[in-house]
């Protein structure tokens, strides 16, 4: 049990002691500061530990980011040595360590010296500075990106934690929320003149019929007809056929999404999926004759593969040569089947999963251009997208380095406004659940373009 004089750090508090599994063990802190001091006192086990950081704070928002970054170092410092036990992002605990990078980078420091105050392992730190020189071409504040959510698969994975349902239990809805989505994208089209990308996400974008795609793309033609990266999350490779893959190139889509998560036949069984690594293949070979540039997406971790099972997965992977590859690290979500069963997640050999991931790809010729966190995730790692030179996803780096409005429709679409001089994010979001979203969609469409409005 924790208890705190500052309960506005209670959350990153609460973060560093998950991490090391300690959120039901008896804490009492106690924060203070004066000037330029932040003192953080931990009694723990009958004993006091204080930890003294320095930091100038210009203004109050400095100035709470700056408290909590103390708190989570003196707790991470205090457990690490209690314990015997480091974690490769040390006391970092935000889902995006390359935007701490990039502020550093403005202010004309080297985020390098940061990340090892914050105990970030020196290799991590290596992997955001090789991101930052891959984003260069792309990296601009500013733009626009453009997401719609389809919320459908054909059956739901044990690690998923997205509100999508089997399609033979959610079919009722697919042709009215198709209605209500069309709908949605033609009330953006006065947004749509700085698209820097288009991305039709899931779910399972080609679980749908090619009649119910092409009404959805002929909507997005419609309301944009510019040059923008496009990408369909065509997801898994059950679902393909090579009418869908035509009518995508017809409609302008420039790049697809075959996300097979592993070529093991035993692990797709035993995380719900029902396809084979042998279908995998077929779709790949199918999406790679209309000139896509394709991303394959794996997770690491999953079910009870070893090591050498991953290992197999990552050098078919780079077998067929797709533009990108993204490797996730299996992470344990609400709402996911899998956290119905587990408290916690230990994968024996995940680090060493992500370390052959990171040195195959490499001597494959690919870098990391994007990466991202999220909280429960197996032995502290990290998400990963690898690309061929020249080839990085523009919506994953607008999107995930935050640098670009994102308009988005759908259920559970989250719009975003960044506004770049003051530091600030702002969130419109939209209900997860479909019913909900098909009832809300015209207040949803006014909430939006309120949102967008420059007054």
């Amino acid at each position: 049990m924790l208890e705190t004089n500052s309960e506005t750090l209670r959350p990153e508090i609460l973060d560093v002691l998950r991490m090391f599994g300690c959120e039901n063990e008896n804490f009492t802190h106690y924060f203070s500061s004066a000037g330029d001091k932040f003192l953080n006192v931990i009694e723990y086990g009958e004993k006091f530990y204080d930890f003294e950081e320095s930091y100038k704070a210009e203004n109050e928002i400095v100035y709470k980011r700056l408290a909590k970054r103390a708190c989570k170092l003196a707790f991470y410092k205090l457990l690490s040595e209690l314990k015997n036990v480091t974690f490769p992002w040390g006391a970092l605990t935000g889902i995006r360590p390359s935007k701490l990078a990039y502020a550093e980078v403005a202010e004309g420091r080297d985020f390098k010296n940061l990340f090892k105050k914050l105990c970030v392992a020196d290799e991590n730190a290596e992997l955001i500075a090789r991101i930052i020189e891959e984003q260069k071409e792309i990296y601009a504040k500013g733009g626009r990106e453009f997401f719609i959510s389809i919320p459908f698969c054909p059956t739901k994975c044990a690690y998923c934690s997205f509100i999508t349902a089997p399609i033979k239990e959610t079919g009722i809805y697919v042709e009215e929320y198709i209605d209500c989505l069309v709908k949605e994208i033609y009330s953006v089209k006065s947004l749509c003149k700085n698209l820097r990308s288009i991305y039709i996400g899931g779910g399972t974008p080609f679980v749908l019929e090619e009649s119910q795609l092409a009404r959805i793309y002929a909507a997005i033609n419609e309301v944009y007809k510019g040059k923008a990266e496009y990408t369909v999350e065509a997801g898994r490779p059950d679902v393909f056929n090579e009418r869908k893959l035509e009518l995508s190139k017809d409609f302008g889509v420039t790049r697809i999404c075959v996300n097979p998560q592993s070529f093991n036949d035993k692990t797709l069984q035993a995380i719900g999926r029902k396809h084979t690594s042998a279908q995998t293949l077929t779709a790949y070979e199918s999406a790679r004759k209309f000139g896509f540039d394709i991303n394959l997406d794996l997770i690491a971790g999953l079910a009870d593969e070893t090591p050498a099972d991953f290992e197999k997965s990552i050098d078919k992977a780079i077998s067929l040569n797709p533009e990108n590859i993204t490797v996730h690290t299996l992470s344990l979500k609400s709402g996911a089947k899998l956290k119905e069963d587990l408290s916690r997640l230990e994968v024996t050999g995940i680090s060493d999963m992500i370390k052959i991931s990171r040195e195959k790809l490499s001597d494959a010729g690919y870098e990391p251009y994007y990466m991202y966190r999220q909280k429960y995730q197996a032995g502290g790692l990290e998400n990963v997208g690898w690309t061929k030179r020249g080839k990085a996803c523009v919506y994953n780096i607008g999107v995930m380095e935050e640098v670009s409005d994102n308009i988005a429709v759908g259920a559970n679409a989250i719009s975003k406004r960044i506004f770049g001089e003051e530091d600030r994010i702002e969130r419109c979001a939209s209900p997860k659940d479909i019913p909900s979203y098909i009832k809300k969609v015209d207040k949803l469409i006014t909430d939006r373009n309120k949102f967008f409005s420059e007054d």
